[in-house]
C-alpha cells in the first residue's frame, strides 16, 4: 500500500482513483466492508482504491482533553488497511488550517484537485469543512458538477447491534474482550517497542517489559492474561498490567507493563503485539510491595489457569 502524507504530496499520478474518508479508528469489522465495497469499486472503475484519513483525528485537535482513547495508533491502522488489499491511503495532518477549510474548498482541493476522484463513500453522518458545514447532500450536488458518485455506507450490524469505534471501547472498558474482538473480527491487541523502566517488577520477583503505549488515554485499564508476539514463533503468554501503577506512586501516564512467563531473554528495543486475551482484575493499590507481590502470584495463577482452555483462540 503506497501511504501519501500531506494533500502537498500529492502529484499527478494520484488523480483518478475511488475513495473513502474517515478515522477508521480500530478497522473492525464495519470499516473491513467499507473497505471491501471500495475494492469492488475499483475494479469497476480500473482505479486505485484510496483510504482518506486524519492524524491527529479530529476530535484530538479540538477537544484534546476529552478525545476518547484510541483503538489503534497510526502505525496500526496503516498495517490494518494495508492488510485490507487498500492501494492508497493519503494521511491529512489535521490542524488549524485544515479545520477552517471551507467545505467547498475541501472538496476542490482535495478531491477534485488533488485525486480526480470518481467514486466517494461516506457514511451519513459524515461532515466536514469549517464549522462542519460539509455533509453527504453538499458531496452529491458536488459529484454531480464535478462527475463523480457519492454512495453513502449502510451501517453494519453483528445480530441487532451496531458495530462502531465507540462501542468496542465501551466493550474495552467493561472487560467484555470476547464481545469486542467479535466487532473487530480479531483479538485486540496494543503494539509498541519494549523501553527500559525502572526495573522496580524484577526485585519482588516478577521483571517486566515496559511497552511504550503512544497514546494519551488507554481503551483498556487493569491486568489481563496476554499473549506476546513478535519474540518468536508462537505467541508468549503472559500477564499485563495497564494503569498508572498507584502502588509504585502513582503517574499520569499509562503504562502498558507485561510479565511473561518462563521468558529471561533481553529484549528491549523489540517490537512486539500485545494481544488481550481475558481479564483478570481492575488496577488497585497495595499498602506494600508484599502484598502486591502476593497479588501478582495469583494473577499469574489465574493467567495459566485460563491459558489451559483459552477460549478465545479458539475462535480466531
Amino acid at each position: 500500500m503506497q501511504v501519501i502524507r500531506g494533500l502537498h504530496n500529492l502529484r499527478a499520478e494520484h488523480r483518478g482513483c475511488v475513495a473513502t474518508i474517515g478515522n477508521f479508528d480500530g478497522v473492525h469489522l464495519g470499516h473491513q466492508a467499507v473497505f471491501g465495497h471500495l475494492r469492488e469499486k475499483a475494479l469497476q472503475f480500473g482505479l486505485p482504491s484510496t483510504v482518506i484519513t486524519f492524524e491527529p483525528q479530529p476530535q484530538e485537535f479540538f477537544t484534546p482533553g476529552k478525545a476518547p482513547a484510541r483503538l489503534t495508533r497510526m502505525r496500526e491502522k496503516l498495517h490494518a488497511v494495508s492488510n485490507a488489499g487498500i492501494d492508497r491511503l493519503l494521511l491529512l495532518e489535521f490542524n488549524h488550517k485544515l479545520a477552517v477549510m471551507p467545505a467547498e474548498s475541501f472538496v476542490q482541493r482535495l478531491l477534485v484537485d488533488g485525486l480526480g476522484i470518481r467514486f466517494l463513500f461516506v457514511g451519513d453522518d459524515f461532515r466536514f469543512g469549517q464549522n462542519r458545514a460539509g455533509d453527504i447532500e453538499l458531496l452529491r450536488r458536488a459529484g454531480e458538477k464535478q462527475f463523480f458518485e457519492v454512495e453513502n455506507m449502510n451501517t453494519f450490524v453483528v445480530g441487532d447491534e451496531r458495530v462502531s469505534s465507540t462501542r468496542i471501547r465501551e466493550l474495552l472498558a467493561a472487560g467484555d474482550l470476547l464481545q469486542a474482538a467479535h466487532y473487530l473480527g480479531r483479538p485486540y491487541r496494543i503494539c509498541g517497542r519494549v523501553a527500559h523502566g525502572d526495573a522496580r517488577g524484577r526485585t519482588i520477583g516478577f521483571p517486566t517489559a515496559n511497552i511504550n503505549l503512544h497514546r494519551k488515554v488507554s481503551p483498556l485499564n487493569g491486568v489481563y492474561a496476554v499473549r506476546v508476539y513478535g519474540l518468536g514463533e508462537v505467541g508468549k503468554q503472559g500477564v499485563a498490567n495497564i494503569g498508572t501503577r498507584p502502588t509504585v506512586k502513582g503517574d499520569r501516564r499509562y503504562l502498558l507493563e507485561v510479565h511473561l512467563f518462563d521468558f529471561e531473554q533481553d529484549i528491549y528495543g523489540a517490537h512486539v503485539e500485545v494481544e488481550f486475551r481475558i481479564k483478570l482484575r481492575d488496577e488497585k493499590r497495595f499498602d506494600s510491595f508484599d502484598q502486591l507481590r502476593q497479588q501478582i502470584e495469583q494473577d499469574c495463577l489465574n493467567a495459566s489457569e485460563y491459558f489451559l482452555t483459552d477460549n478465545l483462540s479458539l475462535k480466531y
